[in-house]
């Protein structure tokens, strides 16, 4: 039996010449759990995944996806889930945070995505099985909490005009209500008046809250 081991590396490039082997070709199951699409995948390698995954589904590996809803913050990311959905990746959203931002394969082998030092992002990889087991079990209890990408996307949204959408974009930008009023042309008492709506609408305590929930709705694009 091969000995465990766990390395870690920061980077893409050293993850994938270390680690690469052990991830490349699993067999029965491949997880990941993640923020966003950001933390595993480049956007010019996410249409040649896509192809990838429906070639692996056919052959009876499971694909299962879990994101925060930051993953549905645009449009590009939203359709890209989709995409993997209809090759048959399961794919959902966890309405709380992930314990873990992880890729497991065949529980076997696993990599967590850790901080960023100096510009680039710090990985572990093991193949330690009472690591692997641990964070599998913690991946699991978060996935039968997630929701379905399909359910998560029919719920119903409340409808903001593009004025409104505009303003959600001025709450995480900083900018002072005298400044963000004068960006969007509008009266201060009035944009102060639009806020106090979308606040109400998005049921956020604070202008900051607003901002964020309606990004990871898609309602600000």
């Amino acid at each position: 039996m091969a000995a465990e081991m766990t390395i870690t590396v920061h980077g893409e490039q050293e993850l994938a010449a270390r680690t690469g082997h052990l991830f490349a070709k699993p067999e029965r199951e491949f997880l990941c759990a993640a923020t966003d699409l950001n933390t595993w995948s480049h956007r010019r390698h996410r249409a040649a995944a896509v192809g990838d995954m429906a070639d692996r589904v056919a052959q009876g590996l499971t694909i299962r996806k879990l994101y925060s809803p930051a993953a549905l913050a645009d449009e590009e990311q939203r359709l890209h889930l989709l995409d993997l959905r209809s090759v048959g990746a399961q794919v959902r959203i966890a309405g709380t945070g992930l314990p873990h931002e992880t890729i497991i394969s065949d529980r076997a082998a696993m990599i967590l995505a850790g901080r960023t030092v100096r510009g680039e992002r710090e990985f572990t990889a093991t193949t330690s099985k009472i690591l692997v087991e641990g964070v599998y079990a913690m991946f699991e209890a978060a996935w039968q909490g997630a929701v379905p990408l399909e359910e998560y996307l029919t719920v119903d949204l409340p409808h903001i005009d593009a004025a409104g959408k505009a303003v959600l974009r001025m709450l995480t930008t900083g900018l002072t209500d005298e400044a963000a009023a004068r960006r969007l042309g509008m009266s201060l008492r009035t944009y102060r008046r639009r806020v106090a709506e979308m606040m109400r609408m998005l049921e956020a305590e604070s202008r900051f809250q607003a901002g964020v929930r309606a990004g990871e709705l898609g309602l600000t694009s």
